[in-house]
């Protein structure tokens, strides 16, 4: 058996590429790796330290209303954040809504246009 090292990239169905750059790209602060090759359908690579964000722009079987109000509940992404209260303060700005961890540490939750949940952790370094 292999022994599993990281995880390499994780995938999110986008509705128009264009929208979910303009919250990652330009909202997050995300860089986009021109080096996508031609998939058949557009999309975009995003670079997130090692690792890498990879926007579909692809029909989405899932349901995009309804989902829970704290993205915790939900399937989600979690990111490491140098500066979390900053990224509040972005995204108060931009008129994001998000919540803080119910637990009580230092985590906030939002979704991107798409509904896609993310969490935001302050970086441990």
């Amino acid at each position: 058996m292999s022994e599993i090292m990281g995880i390499h990239h994780a995938s999110l169905l986008v509705a128009d590429t264009a929208r979910a750059l303009a919250f990652y790209r330009d909202l997050l602060g995300l860089a986009v790796i021109v080096e996508r090759p031609d998939l058949g359908f557009p999309g975009a690579w995003l670079r997130v330290g090692a690792q890498q964000i990879h926007l579909l722009e692809l029909p989405n079987p899932d349901p995009v209303t309804g989902r829970p109000d704290h993205g915790g509940r939900d399937r989600h992404l979690a990111l490491y954040v140098q500066d979390l209260d900053g990224l509040a303060g972005r995204l108060e700005r931009a008129g994001i809504p998000f919540t803080r961890s119910r637990s009580g540490r230092a985590a906030l939750f939002c979704r991107d246009p798409d509904a896609n949940a993310l969490e935001f952790i302050p970086s441990p370094g």
